[in-house]
């Protein structure tokens, strides 16, 4: 009877010890600051965005089928939308088309800020064409949306910094810091060689310019709603680190022939076993401290019934994991991820294919190299016949610290715009310029601050990419006050 009753008291005490955890598991309340957004210019900024998406900075892989003659329409739109900002930053262009603007601060002790974004979008793929609402490079502005290629990606995001240094300088605003404006001509390039942000960097690093931070394209104000369990918030993803990328192509050789006698296994046959290999043996799974923290400010803001579950992640994480490997996306956050995209066989169905090759995609996560990844192929694989061809290759980020000031400004004014917003770093999936500022910066974070639903976010790249009207003021009010606090000197 006694050891009944104490077993049921100290369920009772772990019962009570949770739910008081639970009840004390929730955000740190601190006061954000006041953004003005009624010092914003919305009217000149959508009028200046639709005109900047009719201009066609359409990059390719191959340099010379890239129109660069767009690219200085574009730079003469900038000059002309802008006028404050031509008269009164210095413009450098570093060959082909990238822009630096240096708006000169009252400092010369005091390492620059800067902001960083792409001039060039993708091209509309073939045949899509018709499938468009409004015309793909019309910009129209039909008072909810502004439509066009890069509307979301990322030519609000240029526009939106372009707007907010011109406001700034009509105030008479004077930065401490030095502040560069960082806008490359090829970031939709994948791997490129001659990159542009890898261009703009050795520009700044032979002036001998080391930047105190750098802001980027990367997470966005997205809104969740889950019913009884995150009721009305929003999630401001910072990015702080993003995965390498790795084409490789994977060969199998074989005497080939005619179809009428074939083997028992033919290259493309052989190749099959590679591919089943790779797709049967995947990376190892774990989840960062950046994904720990994405998980705990989730689960701080959780209701309370359900704080008295996340309240315990630590004990959780082991099955969570096993969840997340199942979910594409999520396993997209926590290993290295295998894709195998194109295949190449015989040029006629009734030849034996003498060579037949796949490519393989891999998003690798900080830490692990290309070396890696060709390793874990030859592991992996059974076939010992192969060639492997490391096609295209991009390392994965470092990690940016989280407790720097301009991390520390950007989550304040992401709480500034929306209360209601849990704000975490993240791991970007995709890539983008801001890693090839690395030699020169160690506080390089990746974030938009345009409210927008995760639907709009799928059109990137794809059809009827468009930007909301409603998402505009937050944004520029956002990089007007980011750019007053990150260029001043503490």
């Amino acid at each position: 009877m006694k050891k009944s009753k104490l077993i049921a008291s100290a369920a009772a005490a772990a019962f009570v010890g949770n739910a008081v955890h639970a009840a004390l598991y929730k955000p740190e309340k601190k006061a954000h600051p006041v953004i003005e957004k009624d010092s914003v210019n919305v009217e000149r900024y959508r009028k200046n965005l639709s005109q900047a998406i009719k201009i066609k900075t359409i990059s390719h892989r191959i340099s010379e089928e890239t129109d660069w003659t767009e690219f200085e329409k574009f730079h003469s739109f900038l000059e002309s939308a802008y006028p404050l900002i031509s008269s009164k930053l210095e413009k450098t262009v570093v060959p082909p088309a990238n822009l630096v603007y240096l708006w000169k601060g009252k400092s010369n002790e005091l390492d620059p800020i800067a902001l960083c974004a792409h001039q060039d979008v993708v091209p509309v793929s073939a045949g899509t064409e018709a499938d468009w609402k409004h015309d793909a490079f019309s910009g129209d502005d039909d008072g909810e949306f502004i439509w066009g290629r890069g509307a979301l990606d990322m030519k609000n995001h240029l526009i939106c910094v372009m707007e907010a240094v011109e406001s700034l300088l009509e105030e008479g605003f004077e930065p401490e810091r030095d502040v560069y404006l960082l806008f490359g001509d090829n970031e939709e390039v994948v791997a490129s060689a001659d990159n542009g942000a890898t261009a703009i960097m050795n520009y700044l690093k032979e002036k001998g310019v080391h930047l105190d931070s750098v802001l980027d394209e990367g997470g966005a104000m997205l809104p969740v709603n889950v019913k009884g369990v995150l009721n009305n918030k929003y999630l401001a993803g910072i990015g702080i680190a993003e995965k390498g990328y790795a084409d490789i192509e994977i060969t199998v050789c074989a005497k080939g022939g005619h179809s009428s006698q074939p083997p028992k296994h033919t290259a493309l046959g052989r190749l099959a076993g590679v591919i089943q290999d790779l797709e049967n043996n995947q990376f190892k799974a774990a989840f960062s401290d950046s994904m720990k923290s994405l998980f705990d400010s989730i689960g701080r803001n959780c209701t309370y019934p359900v704080r008295l579950i996340t309240c315990n992640l630590p004990l959780l994480y082991p099955a969570l994991l096993q969840v997340c490997k199942l979910i594409p996306p999520a396993a997209s956050m926590v290993r290295t991820t295998t894709g195998v995209t194109m295949a190449n066989g015989s040029p006629a169905a009734n030849v034996l294919p003498q060579r037949a090759s796949v490519t393989v995609n891999f998003r690798a996560m900080p830490g692990t190299t290309t070396e890696d990844l060709v390793n874990h192929i030859k592991k992996v694989v059974k076939e010992n016949d192969i060639e492997i061809t490391v096609l295209n290759s991009k390392e994965a980020s470092s990690f940016s610290p989280t407790d720097s000031r301009c991390f520390n400004i950007i989550a304040k004014l992401a709480k500034a715009i929306e209360p209601n917003a849990i704000v975490a770093p993240f791991l970007v999936m995709g890539g983008t310029d801001a890693c090839y500022y690395e030699p020169i910066c160690e506080n390089i974070y990746r974030y938009a601050p345009f409210k927008v639903d995760t639907s709009l976010l799928l059109c990137t790249h794809g059809t009827n990419e468009r930007i909301p009207v409603s998402a505009m003021a937050d944004a520029l009010a956002f990089f007007k006050s980011y750019i007053r606090e990150a260029g001043d000197k503490d």
